[in-house]
């Protein structure tokens, strides 16, 4: 009779995870997985929405734009002595104002952004104000009916430019979920004549 032992192979090391090891495995990566998920979620329920934030951003920029574009001059742009006028005074001369200054802040009687007569002068933009973004023909933009927008012009010092010469135009814009975006400009005189 042969040994039985003879016949049997040698035991070998197994390799491999039990039952209890793998699942042991899973809770792990799970819990892990959840507390860096939290973090994320937290993340994005504090951060601002960049969607948002961008189209307050081009609102403001684009508005900005506009108001830097119009002219600043001593006389309304409609005025004859546009050009040649060397101060805001209005009275005979070629050196006057024929009708009217734009010293005074704000639109004239009857000036609106969108309708005619339209805002001509820097100055006019001042305490401008809209609700639910529309372009310069009154058209609204779709998707920013949300959004808000205003405008102050003020006198500022600028360098060497004085106070009555330069003004400091600040945009403010609001959007959904507590959005805000603040830009201000400078626009100077265009005084060709002026000492």
């Amino acid at each position: 009779m042969q040994d039985h032992a003879a016949f049997t192979s040698p035991p070998r090391n197994q390799t491999g995870l039990t039952l209890i090891e793998l699942l042991m495995f899973i809770m792990v990566i799970g819990l892990a997985l959840a507390g860096v998920l939290q973090v994320f979620a937290l993340a994005t329920k504090s951060s601002a929405d960049p969607q948002a934030q961008r189209q307050a951003l081009a609102i403001a920029e684009s508005l900005l734009q506009e108001v830097q574009l119009q002219p600043f001059t001593f006389c309304d742009p409609d005025d004859a002595n546009i050009s040649t006028a060397t101060s805001a005074t209005v009275g005979a001369g070629s050196t006057n104002c024929t009708t009217a200054s734009e010293s005074a802040m704000g639109p004239e009687a009857g000036e609106a952004r969108t309708v005619a007569p339209q805002f001509d002068n820097v100055n006019d933009y001042h305490g401008f104000s809209m609700t639910g973004i529309v372009d310069i023909t009154g058209t609204a933009v779709s998707g920013l009916d949300s959004y808000s927008a205003s405008v102050t012009v003020a006198p500022a010092a600028l360098g060497t430019v004085a106070a009555g010469d330069a003004l400091r135009i600040t945009v403010q814009v609001n959007g959904p979920n507590g959005t805000a975006v603040t830009l201000q400009g400078y626009r100077t005189r265009h005084a060709p004549n002026a000492s």
